[in-house]
């Protein structure tokens, strides 16, 4: 099953003092598989976007997925969004985004896993007060759809 995730909103675009403290500590989001934050972009990147896949099975009548992104137990999956310092080839990690796969609405899901597109969620990554959104974000705070475009 393809994934997209697409953020946008992110906290280094403005123009406050916590947008440029981040800017100045070359703060960057990505994405987790396994151990390793990979794809990662600055924090005042316009847009973001990180496209892979993962498995999908049915387990019991129910949909599971699994993979090098995917964390969590069987029933509980997630993927992590990650924020850190970047210093030549070291990745700091200071902050993490967890989306879960319970989220995203069944039918949305059972789509994307019979085929008809790219599951796809959309979501801000500043939080109200401005800085890198972290924790569970749910819907409404992310979208997910089914996509049939190719990026």
């Amino acid at each position: 099953m393809r994934i997209r995730i697409e953020g946008h909103d992110l906290p280094g675009r403005g123009g406050g003092a916590e947008a440029s403290t981040l800017r100045r500590g070359n703060v960057h989001v990505g994405v987790q598989r396994k151990a390793e934050v990979v794809d990662r972009f600055p924090v005042d990147a316009e847009t973001v976007t990180w496209e892979f896949e993962v498995a999908s099975r049915e387990v019991d009548d129910l949909l599971d997925v699994g993979g090098p992104y995917v964390h969590g137990r069987p029933g509980a999956r997630f993927l992590y969004l990650c924020w850190g310092a970047v210093s030549g080839d070291e990745f700091a990690m200071f902050r993490r985004i967890k989306l879960i796969f319970g989220d995203v609405p069944t039918q949305v899901l059972r789509a994307a896993h019979d085929g008809a597109g790219t599951l796809v969620g959309r979501l801000g990554l500043a939080d109200g007060k401005g800085e890198p959104r972290a924790a569970r974000v749910r819907p409404p705070d992310i979208v997910w759809t089914v996509s049939d475009d190719v990026l």
